[in-house]
């Protein structure tokens, strides 16, 4: 009985263990723009007009326009679209097909002066 408790122990903490070495740094990649932005994780403005909003809006666009720039070569400029847009924008890329042309999801979006 001693020995079976003992091998499920080591079983255990030995997955225990794995899974700690295995799983990488939660914010290792992504640089300073993915820094700055996770500044802003848990707070609340309030309104669009707050210029707390208007800093985390502007630096969610240049994260944004860099990952879309990354992920799938097309360049946007963050003054042309919100940053709500651009996330919508990306999670249509990642679903369009590959003969669709980008600029089709692009005018689906208004563009902001």
């Amino acid at each position: 009985m001693f020995r079976k408790k003992s091998v499920w122990f080591v079983v255990k903490f030995i997955t225990v263990l794995g899974c700690c070495i295995i799983t990488p740094p939660a914010h290792s990649s992504g640089g300073p723009l993915k820094s700055q932005l996770l500044d802003y994780a848990g707070k609340s403005f309030t309104s669009t007009q707050d210029p707390s909003y208007l800093l985390y809006d502007l630096t969610l666009r240049e994260y944004m326009v860099d990952r879309i720039y990354k992920r799938f070569g097309v360049v946007l400029d963050p003054k042309t679209y919100s940053g709500f847009d651009l996330l919508e924008i990306e999670s249509l890329f990642k679903c369009k097909k590959s003969d669709e042309p980008f600029e089709m999801f692009l005018k689906m979006f208004p563009k902001y002066p």
